[in-house]
């Protein structure tokens, strides 16, 4: 779709603000590269750009309604250096849902593009200077990976997508209907983008996917392998010290392949001892609604299989508080869930109803209220866990990677194999791994001190 507007001057700096989750940081810098590429430069901290891309999630409450006040925003105070207004994108999951919605409500908005297209991006740009308004929300299995640049410099801990989209449903979820299915890159193509990365400067690689546990793929001798098979030719990189993978579903670790991936955590140095496993909620009867394939049993006995293979690792996990027809028993069925996994960190957060799921038509919807009350209470318990992890990691000796600088002269900040945040005093860089005991445990780090 294209609408009439006036041409402007085309935009010779650009910002990319990425809202959500971990694929959305990817996407981002994906996007950031590909309009560096094209000769734009990114703005400086602090300064108006020429355009701005707002990368969108859908997942959370009022996602939509915080993307039109930002627009908003934008147009009013993010001027471009001549005083006209900036050229905004929309991206992400909420220009895949609302695109025409999106266009339709804000006219200061050039170009949208959802998050399977945006390699489109520059030849949308033309558009939009041209003065015709453009939406592209296709979703082509694939495309936009060999469409993107090399990837030139990037963070000590970096992020590679194997797998998008979702094939589950569960009933509150949005993504299978702005990410599409489930869809595994080629291992080939995969491989050769983390060695890349390691060149351009990764020591760590986070492999993401929706469903990233789900990934499948044929290996340089035509077998069959899953995410544990990937793992071990990442593992052959020079240079490459550390990978993790998220987000993972309970279901597709019964498979072969999941079995395969527990054992990886017990046989393969390089993977991290860290597991992100959502389970959303205790409650059998709220898992089902949910259209969860565990129960709260199952999901234990999983964890269980992990810590036989490398007792010290780490479990993160997702919960809903609020789902339709929660009672205050079921919810008392996931604090008790909580108490028996004792997380070393989770993310929690409360049901919103996402247009076009079934969970959003469903009878007895939850008085805000009450679930403000039981995230508080479910937090409270997720700290709790969370600083007793970090309690029970003072003694140890581990490396760090370090990320970035600390506030103080000196100071370095990075994370431990565990994924926790750990500052300590060192002749060091960025980048470097540095062999540290873990002195002090708070709430949310750890201190160390070189060893």
């Amino acid at each position: 779709m294209s609408d009439a507007a006036q041409p402007i001057a085309p935009p010779r700096t650009f910002r990319v603000t990425s809202f959500g989750c971990q694929m959305n940081v990817y996407d981002g810098e994906r996007m950031a590269e590909l309009l560096g590429s094209q000769g734009l430069e990114e703005a400086a901290e602090g300064e108006n750009a020429d355009l701005v891309v707002l990368n969108t999630c859908h997942i959370r409450e009022r996602a939509a309604e915080r993307v039109y006040s930002n627009i908003g925003h934008l147009s009013k105070r993010g001027r471009r250096a001549d005083g006209s207004a900036p050229l905004i994108a929309v991206a992400g999951c909420v220009a895949q849902a609302e695109g025409e919605e999106i266009m339709a409500r804000a006219p200061a908005v050039g170009l949208v593009v959802g998050p399977q297209a945006y390699h489109r991006l520059p030849a949308l740009l033309r558009e939009a200077v041209e003065g015709r308004r453009a939406v592209d929300t296709e979703m082509p299995p694939q495309a936009k990976f060999a469409a993107l640049p090399a990837r030139r410099k990037v963070a000590p801990s970096a992020f590679l997508t194997v797998q998008e989209g979702c094939d589950k449903f569960c009933t509150y979820c949005v993504v299978p209907y702005t990410r599409g299915a489930e869809i595994s890159r080629p291992y080939a193509d995969l491989v050769a983008e983390a060695q890349r990365l390691v060149e351009a400067g990764a020591r760590e690689i986070t492999l993401l996917g929706q469903n990233v546990n789900a990934w499948s793929g044929e290996d340089e001798k035509g077998r069959a392998v899953g995410l544990a098979g990937l793992i071990d030719a990442l593992s052959d990189i020079a240079g490459l010290a550390r990978i993790r993978y998220t987000t993972s579903h309970p279901a597709d670790m019964d498979t072969a392949a999941g079995k395969a991936l527990i054992a990886a955590h017990g046989q393969n140095p390089k993977l991290m001892p860290f597991l992100h496993l959502p389970v959303q909620s205790g409650s059998d009867r709220v898992l089902k609604a949910m259209n969860r394939s565990h129960d709260a049993a199952g999901y234990l006995a999983l964890l269980d299989r992990f810590r036989a293979v490398r007792p010290d690792i780490a479990l993160s996990g997702d919960f809903i508080v609020g789902f339709p027809g929660e009672t205050e028993a079921e919810f008392a069925e996931t604090l008790k869930l909580v108490d028996a996994v004792g997380y070393a960190q989770a993310f929690s957060f409360k049901y919103s109803p996402r247009p076009g799921t079934p969970a959003a038509t469903m009878a007895a919807q939850v008085a805000p209220a009450v679930m403000d009350e039981r995230l508080q209470r479910l937090q409270a318990a997720l700290g709790r866990h969370q600083h007793a992890f970090n309690a029970a990691s003072v003694g140890k000796r581990c490396h760090v990677l370090v990320e970035r600088k600390g506030k103080l002269p000196g100071q370095w900040l990075g994370k431990t194999p565990w994924l926790q945040s750990a500052h300590f005093f060192a002749d060091a860089a960025i980048g470097d791994l540095v062999e540290v005991d873990l002195v002090e445990a708070g709430p949310n780090s750890l201190a160390a001190r070189p060893v």
